[in-house]
């Protein structure tokens, strides 16, 4: 079992910036392929990133492309979605998210966090 907990969601105006992280409780973080995905009300979970398990893989959805940046520190056992020149379309609840299989399905991912909101003034 692993537990994921997001934070560093909250409110900022178009333009600003946030960071998000996501510690995992197990010591096999390392092994996990690692994913953020949102959603917005009355729309499906959309995803947003992926990193593979050593960090040398990324990939990012075309709305966020050149905004967001996802990365990893195997040794604080914690994903990061560093979010740049935010857009109120942006507005979801992020969750991060593990899998043994790099995959922007979301159905294929194991675990996952409780959420946390961003919310993004015009």
């Amino acid at each position: 079992q692993v537990l994921l907990v997001e934070s560093g969601g909250g409110l900022v105006q178009a333009g600003g910036s946030l960071r998000l992280s996501c510690a995992a409780s197990t010591q096999t973080f390392s092994s996990y392929d690692m994913g953020w995905f949102r959603q917005a009300p009355g729309k499906e979970r959309e995803f947003v990133a992926h990193i593979n398990w050593s960090g040398g893989r990324v990939d990012y959805a075309d709305s966020v492309k050149d905004r967001f940046t996802i990365y990893r520190d195997n040794v604080k056992n914690t994903v990061y979605l560093q979010m740049n020149s935010l857009k109120p379309e942006d507005t979801a609840v992020y969750y991060c998210a593990a899998t043994t299989f790099l995959t922007r399905n979301p159905g294929e991912y194991d675990y996952w966090g409780q959420g946390t909101q961003v919310t993004v003034s015009s």
